[in-house]
């Protein structure tokens, strides 16, 4: 049978059901990757369920998200993650390594095998032609235990690339015309699978770039082949034995194609407050800009940075803008030293950041109140950026080099600059000296517990029956930073008390509070939203901190695949409305009941919910696989695994 890649790969690795298309399998994890915002957790899970030792290939524990350390809490989360990886046989990136997508591309990433990590951006791996899939610490901790991974099997599409792009037009431009193309809903259950002979003519931090931002589509995961490119990337970094050639077969079928001409992509942006919302810079060009953020997991590879530096050599950046450029890795900012373009970017006034997410999670370099943030990493949610009213578009090094010189934004196709062309090196620096590898002399090494390190929350055995109270009625497209803030929030990351006052915190400041007095009078709150629910990271407090509140249950139109798996990882029901309209009908406090709901879920049938107030019966649809359905039941994965 004629395959494609997503074919090759997942069936390779299949351990658990059939292959079927939207039936469930299980397929086994060869690496994984955690950072520091959901590290913690993960590792603390994995404690919890008892697991003594890692089964991967590999694992890496990442620090790249908050390495500012203000306060004790950062500090003290990084030295469990150190010690806990000497224990238990995982690799340690040191705080300025790099952050992890980027780190992992250089150093790990390996062609035809599958990488799961507790970051949604994980797909990165894409790029040099993983099943590279974005999840839950929960789910991250079991594969690193050696269990397998459970996902839908999925629809693959196509992206059929032609042509080249043209000078300026770059593979941030490729991605946000694919969100523009299939928007950031609907692609539930699907990976992208990219070919065509376009393909050729793209380096690997390019695909990587492309496949990084799938995440804001939905899908699943994005994978590009891995032919002589992939080959030259990985000779260059040292690491050819690792390279294998991987390429659908002649004749394979796809469920869509989708056609791309490079050369008719051109310069865009994503405007606020959505991935999604795609304009052309010509349409831009002339609006003033505050702020320059260049970097992220998104747009942050030697190449990136290099062709930054050369738009900036001899130029100045304009007094109105403040310009933050943070380099992928330590390996990028190495050879950017030594090839001395990191003088260039001083010369020019930029303020050189840390090689960490930083900015993309608003933990540091917030845009002053109302203020147009240029940014080349993958999110502009409302807020994200630490600063509630910012103006965040999502746009690529070139134009955003163009914009902090100019003062606003410049359409660089009319700027008069030419285009720097910047080839990847022949060899990458090869420094691998911040990395704790295991060691048979680290495994006695005793584990460090800060005082703000708690132990893994867990829910209470499913109600037989729901007495459910309506804590909020959310819209569309909300998402986990809307539900669990990031930037400086995340120091409470282990200690999911102290996190959980900030539920909702943009939304609705007084959520925490309504929660905790409902379920101290004996309700079972729930949660009311619209359209793709959960949007965004992978961060499983999303999921957990409701569920500390005492959530039950979220109804909403229709959910992101990721937070769904979190919801029912943590015992939490994701209801969808058989009839939308029904959403309308409900408002914030109305009691929502349903007396045989256990069993309902339990058997897979459609619960149905009476709003006390109207008097409606809603019927709701919970679409789960066996194996969920008794997670479900059990009151969450942990219950489920360790028996309590």
């Amino acid at each position: 049978m004629k395959q494609n890649i997503v074919e090759k790969i997942l069936t390779s690795h299949l351990k658990e059901g059939e292959f079927i298309k939207g039936s469930e399998i299980g397929i086994r994890i060869d690496q994984t990757l955690t950072q520091d915002a959901t590290g913690t957790m993960a590792y603390l899970q994995f404690e919890a369920m008892g697991l003594k030792e890692i089964k991967t290939d590999l694992s890496v524990s990442y620090v790249d998200h908050n390495t500012v350390q203000v306060g004790f809490e950062n500090s003290d989360d990084h030295k469990y993650l150190q010690t806990v990886a000497a224990r238990y046989g995982v690799v340690y990136s040191r705080p300025g390594n790099g952050i992890c997508h980027q780190v992992h591309l250089e150093r790990f990433g390996k062609p035809g095998t599958t990488l799961l990590g507790s970051d949604s951006h994980t797909p990165t791996g894409g790029g040099i032609g993983q099943v590279a899939i974005g999840a839950g610490g929960l789910d991250v901790a079991v594969a690193m235990g050696g269990g397998l991974f459970y996902t839908t099997c999925p629809k693959v599409y196509l992206v059929n690339l032609t042509g080249e792009l043209q000078p300026w037009a770059t593979a941030k431009d490729v991605v946000l015309k694919m969100l523009e193309i299939l928007t950031t809903k609907g692609n539930v259950g699907v990976m992208l699978e990219y070919g065509g002979k376009g393909v050729k003519s793209l380096s690997v931090p390019q695909r990587a770039t492309i496949a990084n931002m799938g995440a804001e589509m939905g899908v699943t995961c994005s994978v590009f082949p891995s032919d002589n490119v992939t080959k030259k990337f990985m000779k260059a970094q040292g690491r050819e034995a690792d390279w294998a050639e991987l390429k659908a077969d002649r004749g394979a079928r796809y469920d869509r194609v989708i056609d791309l001409d490079l050369s008719a992509v051109e310069p865009m942006a994503a405007a606020p407050h959505s991935p999604g919302n795609i304009k052309k810079i010509a349409d831009l060009d002339g609006q003033p800009v505050d702020q320059v953020c260049i970097g992220s997991c998104t747009n942050s590879s030697y190449r990136d940075m290099i062709t930054v530096a050369e738009i900036l050599k001899g130029r100045r950046v304009a007094q109105s803008v403040s310009l933050g450029i943070a380099p992928g890795s330590r390996q990028v900012l190495q050879m950017m030293a030594r090839k001395g373009a990191l003088a260039n970017l001083l010369d020019s006034g930029a303020r050189i950041l840390e090689s960490a997410c930083g900015f993309c999670i608003g933990n540091h370099f917030s845009p002053k109140s109302g203020g147009v943030s240029l940014r080349t990493s993958n999110r502009n949610f409302e807020a994200r950026s630490g600063t509630k009213d910012a103006q965040v578009y999502l746009v690529s090094p070139e134009v955003a080099a163009l914009a902090a010189v100019t003062g606003k934004f410049t359409d660089p196709r009319k700027a008069g600059i030419p285009y720097p062309a910047v080839k990847e090196p022949a060899a990458f620096l090869v420094d691998d000296s911040m990395f704790i590898k295991p060691s048979p002399e680290l495994k006695g090494t005793e584990v460090f517990r800060g005082p703000n390190i708690g132990e893994p929350p867990k829910n209470d055995r499913m109600p037989e029956a729901l007495k459910g109270a309506v804590m909020i009625v959310a819209g569309d497209k909300i998402t986990t930073d809307h539900i669990m803030p990031a930037g400086a929030r995340l120091k409470y990351r282990s200690n999911v008390p102290a996190y959980a006052k900030y539920v909702f915190e943009n939304l609705d400041p007084e959520f925490h509070k309504r929660c905790m007095d409902s379920k101290a009078a004996g309700n079972h709150n729930v949660i009311v939203a619209g359209e793709s629910y959960g949007q965004g990271s992978s961060r499983e407090h999303a999921a957990m901190c409701p569920m500390y509140l005492g959530v039950k249950a979220v109804v909403a139109k229709s959910f992101e695949r990721i937070h769904a798996a979190n919801l029912i990882n943590f015992g939490i029901a994701p209801l969808t409305f058989k009839n939308q309209a029904d959403y309308e009908t409900i408002k914030a406090g109305d009691k929502l009941s349903c007396g045989d709901w256990r069993a309902a879920i339990a058997e897979g049938r459609p619960v149905t919910l009476k709003n006390e107030r109207t008097g409606a019966a809603i019927e709701c649809v919970c679409a789960l696989s066996g194996r969920q359905r008794a997670i479900l039941t059990a009151g969450g994965l942990l219950n489920q695994t360790t028996g309590k």
